[in-house]
């Protein structure tokens, strides 16, 4: 069950100024960085016949804040949205899907240009920056099935990339243990509730993000400086 969005940010870190949390997130981040090596491109990728106007990509892995916010600062991403994807829509309510019963995992709906940014570079941000791949059921302070790392695939050839990515990844020993990511088919996405849809870009103090989500950003912006955008501000 989710302890950061409303327990941990007024009650664990309550009293610390901003500089202090911003190093306890440097200081956690670079030992998360630490532990991984750089990494490569994906050799498999998708065909360009099949590449035309607008595409879209579900990625899941912790809370969806940061998920979102990683990907709205990708050149080539015109959306992200948090959302809930591996459960029914009778279910998808966040107070449901946060009991880790129901299916769900929590997640972003990216849509993109392919002209722009391929679905390879996507899946290189997804594992590099945006989640660490090892961690079952979980991520950071999160626990349960809904924080689970998972890509959701739309077509045979999305799924044919990111597993043949996953092992790749694996066989480079990129990470220090085994990747753990889910491939699954979509079968429907459900938007989160409004108040959680850009929450970084509204709540850029809230002591998780600065803990959390800032240094991904951090991490994007030095290790993909060519794919790194400030996105327009959204209402």
């Amino acid at each position: 069950m989710r302890l950061h969005h409303l327990v941990r940010s007024r009650l664990v870190w309550i009293g610390l100024p901003i500089a202090a949390l911003s190093a306890i997130a440097v200081a956690f981040q670079g030992s998360l960085q630490a532990q991984r090596s750089p990494l490569p491109d994906p050799v498999v990728s998708v065909a360009a016949s099949t590449v035309a106007g607008q595409e879209t990509a579900i990625f899941a892995g912790g809370c969806f804040w940061g998920l979102e916010a990683v990907f709205e600062h990708l050149e080539g991403v015109s959306d992200a949205v948090s959302g809930y994807a591996g459960g029914s829509a009778a279910t998808a309510q966040y107070e449901r899907v946060g009991t880790g019963t129901t299916g769900h995992a929590e997640g972003v709906k990216v849509t993109y240009d392919p002209a722009k940014i391929s679905y390879e570079q996507l899946l290189k941000v997804f594992f590099a920056v945006a989640h660490d791949p090892t961690q079952l059921n979980r991520q950071g302070p999160d626990e349960g099935s809904q924080y689970r790392s998972a890509i959701f695939v739309a077509n045979p050839e999305q799924r044919a990339v990111a597993q043949a990515y996953i092992e790749q990844l694996n066989s480079a020993k990129v990470f220090p243990s085994a990747i753990v990511t889910q491939v699954s088919p979509l079968a429907a996405f459900y938007a989160a509730e409004d108040y959680h849809q850009n929450f970084i870009q509204r709540n850029p103090i809230n002591p998780y993000v600065v803990i959390h989500d800032l240094p991904k950003l951090d991490r994007l912006r030095k290790d993909f400086p060519n794919l790194y955008r400030t996105p327009v501000q959204k209402s």
